[in-house]
């Protein structure tokens, strides 16, 4: 009788504490929890309901515990604080329990890279995971049985799958490709070709393998340049248990599989769209594949009809197919990151566990009569060799299809059947060698014991002698692999030099003979080997001789193989360093030499964090791709650049990736450059991690065999067609826009390094609706005035000069107001780096709203310049010289400068200092000057007044009550005519000209602004002189112009002269004096 129970998917999400990266951030915890619910705040809208979930458990592990002195942490007296034991017991307990009943487990943890996921799962030092107590529990209850009719036997195994292809992490000999999913067609299940399986007696020898493979991980991604983050390991522990009775023997047998997913984060989340490349990554397709799985399982569940399940889209999925949708009763753990900058990444992960835990499974007890299992293998095995020797292999549904295809896929099919008689032919000597359990598992331990010599190496050795221990990105992979220094030398480099290296390294940059460490009584130095130019670096710092190691000193070898040097017999070190040095700080430790600047904590804002983040991220990862390109020859070179928040062409007020609260900010990027013709492209932080493992994936082929110079050049990552490029920016702040006042300047065009790379005239004035000039009194004293009422301006570009010639092909300028949705662009200016651009536009805001005024007081227009780039045919010498070579002379050229600019490209990310926004705030400061200036002179007269007067006629009251209006008043502006001196105009266009430019401003100050503004009111704006003119300061200088122009030769008589914000005089109507 088939026992078989219906149940979901059990579902537990669980919150790590903040890691040392968000303290100094000092993040915002952003999740909560109360009892099965789990909900989560978002950091832009505070205000906002949080969004809640309920899982069949929430572990709170935030906060809470204690950490004893042998590193296990323990709740706190009161405390929610979950706890690995905690977890076990409801998680890792039901695996057990059920495997003991027969039941295939599945248990797989979910999350973005960082979360938690292999902390739950594998644990840390003393805090061991749940695939580690499951392993102990395990063998600990297999040693209570007295029953001697029951025995039990396990096989363990271990596979990684990256980049869709599956590697055995217990054998050292995979075969290119990976090795193939095949699919049973009589059960429907799928499963690994050739994966090897190994008898365990003892959680011990379990504990070696996972060893074993983990090591194996750590290898195959620095040799191959893999990122751990993005691949899923899956530890499968095969249990039976064989029962003796009268009828024969009975085997009761558990598939338990342990799933550690790769790191879930979006590609998109990183800029990844719009590469030309993206689907050619495999990288992200299985976690793809599974949410699509999920979904699926999650709408038949809830009782849809005609939903077909996607399991074969990736081999991910293949492999899952019994734990999510058939015979497995699956529990998933979704780890979730706490702080505020995780928030859609932790939000999208309790999105997916949600749609989990709706999917119902059928697992079924799996205990059938030894013989019967192998009769029918036998009976199957005779059926399908029956097929093959008759040719019995039919092609279905072949209609529409060429005899070539027909061919091909009856090969196929006649692959899976030879491979599906090996695999049968396996299980029946499985079987019928029950009996030699015993030998089966002598030999594996056998071969355990011999790995014990490898590896890891012994840790007394570690104490007590000179060596090496590696460093990887994933925190689970450092301090894996150990290399001991012999007395005398030690010499590094590949397996197929002439004579075999002391410790051999393969992958990129790694020489044959590489370098040579000298060991002589805890003195060690290290040197490259003479006129190899191999890659090392000791403390970030490329080794071009010996140099003497020290205690903890962090060594790379290559662009991948990097390691910390130890050195028992003499501890002492030259700095002030971690207790553990980590893989960040080795990374913190290389970008500094190449200037960029790593400062952490309190100085650094928000997004400033998050660039410095990003770059010491991509840094590896560029030198990685670099190593590829001179490998292969692929003439282009790469570099890390920081692309400022004006010279993004972004919209005002609106988010993006490089936006924090609203507020853009520098944002990270990848230059590729054409070392044949200078051509350059940047590249978004997504679009380059995606050609990244496009480039791995070609370099992978190339290690493999295959010809890659066949491959067409829009399939090849390293190309990319021609585009225009930014030649750099010029910013124009709108403070004076504020005021009603112009701005007219010769603005410097830099690149993203600050270099001046040219500059472009810009003029940007308030206008009428038809751009006509509005006049020269238009000056507003307070912003607020321009509030609900239309506001008109003209931007116009006039000139501009770019200093290199590669650009003569064509200049175009682009540029974006405020919220517009479309970038303005200016006519491409052909064969020229002068190029008189004469372009003008008018934009309008219909009512002037306080966001208006922000965007005048803080915001700018930048202009970004664009150089065309044509797909130039090279110098005929450069094609004689390798990549490499190329490389050295490109930063060859101005390497001092290069780096300076490199050092200058601080993380600080300061406000923008531009020449225009300072101009703009001197007009600004000298009206206000001008008004203070004659507030002064107000109170001056009045107290001079006073002293004129006779002492019988000195009043003080009416004195302090005029001094005090002054003191107190905000000033009235008001306009007068007066009369214009202009030596070059005649005397007819004087008076043409004096209707509307005869008027100048003053302010009036104290108790007769009230009166004065009414008549001025009621006459048009315009007040007699005579009333004003004790208001009038003959040594203070009016400046009427809003312009920032540079007019020469102006002239004027003996009044006051009205001058430029550079001071200059002004010529025609702007002389005037007052009379």
């Amino acid at each position: 009788m088939v026992v078989e129970s219906i149940e979901s998917v059990k579902v537990a999400v669980r919150v790590r504490p903040f890691n040392q990266r968000e303290i100094d951030r000092q993040a915002k915890l952003v999740v909560k929890m109360d009892g099965k619910m789990t909900m989560i705040y978002n950091p832009e809208a505070p205000n906002d309901e949080p969004k809640k979930f309920s899982f069949d458990y929430s572990y709170w592990s935030h906060d809470g515990f204690n950490t004893l002195p042998d590193g296990t942490a323990e709740p706190q007296s009161g405390s929610t604080y979950a706890s690995q034991r905690v977890v076990f017991e409801n998680l890792g307990q039901g695996v057990l329990n059920n495997a003991f009943e027969g039941y295939n487990c599945s248990l797989f943890a979910y999350g973005q890279t960082g979360s938690g996921k292999s902390y739950s799962m594998v644990g840390y030092g003393k805090n061991r995971g749940i695939v580690p107590i499951t392993c102990d529990e395990l063998f600990k209850t297999m040693e209570m049985n007295n029953d001697p009719n029951k025995r039990y036997e396990v096989m363990f195994s271990m596979l990684e799958i990256y980049n869709e292809q599956v590697r055995d992490l217990l054998s050292k000999d995979n075969p290119k490709g990976g090795l193939n999913v095949r699919q049973n067609p009589k059960l429907g299940m799928f499963y690994v070709e050739g994966l090897k399986k190994v008898p365990v007696g003892s959680y011990a020898e379990i504990e070696k393998r996972m060893e074993q493979g983990t090591q194996s991980r750590t290898v195959a991604s620095t040799n191959m340049n893999a990122t751990s983050s993005r691949a899923h390991t899956v530890v499968t522990i095969i249990f039976d248990q064989i029962i003796k009775s009268d009828s024969g023997e009975t085997k009761k047998s558990s598939t338990m599989n342990l799933v550690d997913l790769a790191g879930s984060e979006r590609a998109d989340s990183t800029g990844a769209t719009g590469d030309r490349l993206k689907e050619g990554a495999n990288i992200n397709k299985s976690l793809s594949a599974l949410g699509n799985v999920i979904s699926a399982l999650a709408d038949l569940s809830m009782g849809k009809k005609k939903v077909m399940v996607p399991y074969r889209d990736s081999v991910l999925t293949k492999l899952l197919q019994n734990a999510l949708g058939g015979n497995s009763k699956t529990i998933m753990i979704a780890a979730l990151s706490p702080a505020d900058i995780n928030y859609d990444e932790t939000l999208g992960t309790l999105r997916y566990a949600d749609r989990a835990k709706k999917i119902q499974n059928k697992a079924v007890i799996n205990e059938n009569p030894m013989d019967k299992l192998i009769r029918q293998l036998k009976e199957e095995n005779e059926r399908l060799k029956k097929a093959m020797e008759s040719g019995g292999v039919v092609v279905q549904n072949a209609a529409g299809m060429s005899p070539e295809e027909i061919d091909k896929m009856r090969k196929q099919m006649e692959d899976e059947i030879r491979a599906q008689l090996m695999a049968n032919q396996q299980m029946i000597a499985d079987e019928e060698t029950a009996g030699d359990w015993d030998n089966k598992l002598a030999e594996a331990r056998r071969e355990t014991q011999e790995l014990d010599s490898e590896g890891r190496g012994d840790v007394s050795r570690r104490q007590r002698e000179v060596h090496l221990v590696n460093l990887n990105e994933d925190p689970m992979l450092s301090g894996v692999i150990v290399h001991f220094l012999k007395p005398g030398k030690t010499t590094i480099g590949r397996k197929d030099a002439q004579e075999l290296p002391d410790i051999c390294l393969s992958g990129l940059s790694i020489l044959k003979q590489h370098a040579v460490l000298t060991s002589n009584k805890g003195k060690v130095e290290l040197e490259p080997v003479a006129g190899s130019g191999s890659k090392t670096k000791v403390n970030g710092v490329v080794v071009t001789g010996k140099t003497k190691l020290t205690h903890k000193d962090r060594l790379l070898f290559g662009s991948n193989h990097l390691y910390v040097f130890m050195n028992p017999l003499n501890t002492e070190t030259t700095e002030d360093l971690p207790a553990e040095i980590s893989w960040e700080f080795a990374q913190k430790e290389i970008a500094q030499v190449k200037g960029f600047a790593t400062a952490t904590g309190a100085g650094l804002s928000k997004d400033q964090q998050i660039a410095q983040e990003q770059v010491l991220e991509i840094l590896p990862m560029v030198s990685e791709v670099n190593a590829v390109s001179e490998e292969l020859n692929k003439q282009k070179s790469f570099e890390v650049v920081l692309i400022s928040a004006a010279a993004q062409e972004s919209t005002y007020g609106t988010q993006n990736s490089t936006s924090v609260n609203n507020v853009l900010t520098a944002r990270v990027m990848v230059k590729m450059k054409n070392l044949l013709n200078g051509n350059t492209w940047l590249w978004e932080r997504g679009k380059f991690m995606n050609r990244r493992y496009l480039i791995q994936d070609l370099y992978q082929k190339f290690l493999d065999g295959e010809d890659i110079s066949k491959i067409p050049k829009e399939q090849d990552p390293f190309w990319e067609p021609t585009e225009d490029v930014l030649i750099g920016s010029a910013n124009v702040f709108l403070q004076s826009l504020s005021y009603a006042l112009d701005f007219d300047d010769k603005i410097t065009i830099t690149d993203y390094k600050g270099q001046e790379e040219g500059f472009i005239k810009v003029h940007v004035t308030p206008c009428q609706k038809d751009g006509k000039q509005l006049e020269e009194d238009a000056f507003v004293d307070d912003p607020h005035e321009l509030l609900e009422k239309p506001y008109h301006f003209k931007v116009t570009v006039g000139s501009a000069e770019v200093y290199k010639t590669r650009f003569s092909k064509g200049i175009q300028v682009k540029y974006r107001v405020y919220k517009d949705e479309k970038l303005t662009e200016t006519p491409l200016m052909k064969n020229t780096l002068k190029p008189n651009i004469k372009h003008s536009k008018v934009f309008t805001f219909g009512k002037v709203t306080k966001e208006h005024l922000e965007f005048f007081e803080s915001g700018c227009i930048t202009f970004l310049v664009y150089g065309t780039q044509e797909d130039a045919t090279p110098d005929p010498k450069l094609l004689k010289y390798s990549t490499k070579e190329l490389r050295q002379m490109d930063q060859g050229e101005a390497p001092s400068s290069v780096n300076m600019a490199r050092r200058n490209t601080h993380f600080a990310l300061e406000t923008a200092s531009d020449q225009s926004h300072l101009k703009t705030e001197v007009l600004l400061l000298q009206r206000k000057y001008e008004r203070l200036a004659s507030k002064e002179k107000r109170m001056q007269d009045i107290c001079k007044e006073w002293d004129k007067k006779p002492e019988s006629e000195k009043q003080f009251e009416p004195f302090y009550r005029a001094v005090s209006a002054v003191a107190n008043s905000t000033g009235t502006r008001l306009k007068t005519r007066v009369h214009l001196l202009n030596q070059k105009e005649n005397e007819k266009n004087r008076r043409m000209s004096r209707v509307e430019e005869d008027l100048i401003s003053l302010y009036v100050f104290g108790e007769d602004e009230g009166e004065l503004h009414t008549e001025a009111e009621q006459n048009g704006g315009v007040v007699q002189y005579e009333k004003v003119k004790h208001h009038h300061h003959k040594d203070i200088q009016l400046v009427r112009s809003h312009s920032f122009t540079n007019q020469e030769n102006a002239h004027g008589k003996n009044g006051r002269a009205v001058r430029s914000a550079e001071g200059t005089r002004k010529e025609g109507s702007s002389a005037c004096t007052l009379q």
